[in-house]
């Protein structure tokens, strides 16, 4: 009876499955989990994501799907088919007690929030679109950071062309053919050189329509675009937009947009029923609603190991990358951090998968640190800038780069090969230019079929009387 009740009091208690709870599920969760997956088994650790979208986005390929060169659906990841053995709930983040051990959760159509309990926490909420009080930007402008948004772009430019090839106003006309885009980054430059493309090879099938009647505008408030690849590929990426008749405002601001009525800083004044923003991003608003360490931008605070930070050192449990952290760049000048790009948002959110299972395993931490390896942009179909390697290269080369790139950053072997046989095709016929404008009301012709009563007819016998 001893010797039985010895060995029982010496047998290992059952080790408890750990709970990481990931927060957003862009570059930084599906890396970070699918990293995690792999080097940790279900029953060493419970891996769960919050966002309210169930796929991730591949902003980089955004312009060329509100061009129609790729097909939307190609663009976005899907969380649940890629996270096998990964729980993922759909809901909103709103509040982070991280010494509690808790976030709420809010369910993105109905029910009551709800509270998720977590051993490790991993912060990857990215940015959100950083703007600023000018009337009727709220009202009016539209962003483009989801592929919702580049779809609604697309479906607006062909629309308004739609409506200007069938009016003889020419006021209304001049109007719709106006787009304006406000930022001079990638997203803006990318954008607005997709769409331009688009809209000059839409234009051949209208009878009404010439190129010359359309008006593109871009609106920066910094003295250069595309800072990123340089003054001198940032200038050659000027005179190509100018020499295809696009406007190009530096040193000034979009202070007014109130039902398309724009007013530049010049004093220059016009109308225009397409308004995009693009003038930067900024952390997630909800890390104010967290007791988690923020430095003055809104960001977490991060060692190089990738834990969050505060003036003791690293927080116990809690991990951050991506956009909404400030990551030291360990390659750049003292006090810098990391920048807000998908290279490193992949890289970090790799790397954080690592050091998260080496952590768990009581295995050394490694730093991050990657040296920019480049940039590439596209300006529209077959042109581009790219600079890798401090050797600079333009036109058609920089765009093949720009795709070759990116195809192979594109996560998931389904979605690479999809994109590839979309180009193809693409040498073939051409791109689709439908607008599809209806997608954004499917419900409005029947709500009018549905309310819109006929008038009652007069009968035959009251006829004859």
């Amino acid at each position: 009876m001893t010797a039985s009740t010895d060995t029982a009091t010496q047998l290992p208690r059952p080790r408890r499955t750990r709970r990481i709870l990931i927060l957003g599920g862009g570059y930084i969760g599906l890396y970070t989990a699918l990293g995690l997956r792999k080097r940790m088994g279900r029953d060493e650790v419970e891996i769960a994501i919050v966002d309210p979208r169930s796929y991730m986005t591949y902003q980089p390929f955004l312009p060329e799907a509100a061009a129609g060169s790729l097909e939307p659906r190609h663009v976005v990841a899907p969380l649940r088919r890629e996270l096998s053995g990964c729980t993922l709930i759909t809901g909103s983040v709103a509040e982070i007690r991280h010494a509690d051990r808790r976030v709420v959760v809010e369910p993105v159509e109905e029910g009551e929030p709800y509270e998720l309990a977590y051993d490790e926490l991993v912060v990857g909420l990215g940015s959100v679109a950083r703007t600023l009080p000018i009337p009727g930007l709220a009202e009016f402008a539209i962003g483009f950071k989801w592929v919702e948004e580049a779809t609604a772009l697309r479906n607006q430019v062909l629309g308004k062309m739609d409506v200007a090839a069938s009016t003889w106003d020419p006021e209304l006309r001049r109007r719709k053919l106006t787009f304006v885009f406000v930022g001079g980054g990638f997203a803006g430059i990318e954008a607005l050189g997709e769409i331009e493309d688009m809209a000059r090879a839409a234009a051949k099938t209208f009878d009404g329509i010439r190129r010359e009647d359309m008006r593109f505008v871009l609106v920066e408030g910094a003295g250069r675009i595309l800072p990123e690849v340089g003054e001198e590929l940032g200038g050659y990426a000027i005179e190509q937009l100018r020499a295809r008749g696009i406007e190009i405002h530096l040193n000034t601001f979009l202070e007014s947009c109130v039902d398309g009525y724009i007013k530049l800083s010049t004093g220059e004044e016009f109308e225009a029923d397409t308004v995009v923003w693009t003038a930067g991003v900024k952390a997630n608003p909800v890390l104010g609603n967290s007791d988690l360490p923020l430095d003055e931008r809104g960001r977490v605070r991060a060692l190089p190991t990738l834990q969050v930070a505060d003036d003791d050192g690293a927080v116990e449990g809690a991990w951050v990358a991506g956009d909404c952290a400030a990551v030291p760049d360990l390659t750049g000048e003292h006090g810098a951090t990391t920048g807000p790009t998908a290279q490193h948002a992949v890289r970090q959110a790799k790397h954080l998968a690592r050091n998260l299972a080496r952590a768990l395993r009581d295995e050394p931490l490694e730093e991050y640190a990657h040296k920019n390896i480049g940039t590439v942009a596209s300006l529209g179909l077959g042109k581009g800038v790219a600079n890798v390697g401090n050797v600079k290269l333009r036109g058609p080369v920089a765009w093949f780069m720009h795709r070759t790139y990116h195809m192979w950053a594109m996560p998931t072997l389904n979605r690479k090969v999809r994109i590839v046989l979309d180009w193809t095709t693409a040498l073939f016929f051409r791109r689709e230019l439908v607008a599809l404008g209806s997608l954004q009301s499917p419900r409005a012709s029947f709500v009018a079929a549905a309310t819109n009563t006929p008038k009652k007819q007069p009968s035959p016998s009251a006829e004859t009387e």
